[in-house]
């Protein structure tokens, strides 16, 4: 299987930083996500960081975010057909900053 599998909508190819996998699990819920591809980890300073998702731009299959905690960032790519909605329902439940 090459290390890559698919928990739901959510692809275990890369780590996922710590306290993330629940937050893009309840992204996962919404029925336009198509699915969720982690990608690389950065380290970074500070501390104290509430793990959340920042959103970053749209691409050509849906929008990036950043995924943070205190000590990490990772770039996550979520792949929809309506990446409006899906921002404005993120948005709502306050899901992204």
């Amino acid at each position: 299987m090459g290390g890559k599998y698919k928990i739901d909508k959510i692809k275990q190819e890369h780590t996922i930083i710590e306290d993330i996998l629940p937050l893009l699990e309840a992204v996962a819920v919404h029925p336009t996500v198509k699915s969720i591809i982690p990608g690389r980890i950065h380290r970074r300073g500070g501390s104290g960081v509430v793990p959340h998702l920042q959103l970053k731009y749209n691409t050509s299959s849906g929008f990036k975010v950043l995924a943070k905690n205190s000590s990490s960032v990772q770039e996550v790519f979520i792949v929809t057909d309506d990446p409006d909605k899906l921002t404005s329902w993120l948005k709502e439940r306050e899901m992204v900053k």
